[in-house]
């Protein structure tokens, strides 16, 4: 069992920066990849980034937010990040970390814990 809190969020201007973390409780954190997701109103959930299990090496971007997103962990930290430059008004959205046992991916079905999200909120 796995339980996440996101933090981090908040509102900002267009062109400002935000650093999200997700706490993972459990002594197994390592063990999981773990994925940035968002939703913005009246929209699907959609994959932002998603880093590989243990040491991280692997990490991938949704596109639009290529060069201005950064995943990362700490493992001694059981903790998994997301820094956000150059925010757009277009990055409004809940967002959500999560966990899955399978091989690090895209796909939100396949991540079994979830967050209950953190807001961020670009202002134009």
């Amino acid at each position: 069992q796995v339980q996440l809190v996101e933090s981090g969020g908040g509102l900002v201007q267009a062109g400002g920066s935000l650093r999200l973390s997700c706490a993972a409780s459990g002594r197994t954190f390592n063990s999981y990849a773990m994925g940035w997701f968002r939703q913005a109103p009246g929209l699907e959930r959609e994959f932002v980034a998603r880093i590989s299990s243990w040491s991280g090496s692997s990490t991938y971007y949704k596109d639009s937010v290529k060069g201005r997103f950064t995943i990362s962990r700490d493992n001694a930290k059981n903790t998994v990040y997301l820094q956000m430059n150059s925010l757009r008004p277009e990055d409004t959205a809940l967002y959500y970390c999560a966990a899955t046992s399978y091989t690090s991916n895209n796909d939100p079905t396949l991540y079994r814990y979830w967050g209950q999200g953190t807001q961020v909120t670009v202002s134009s």
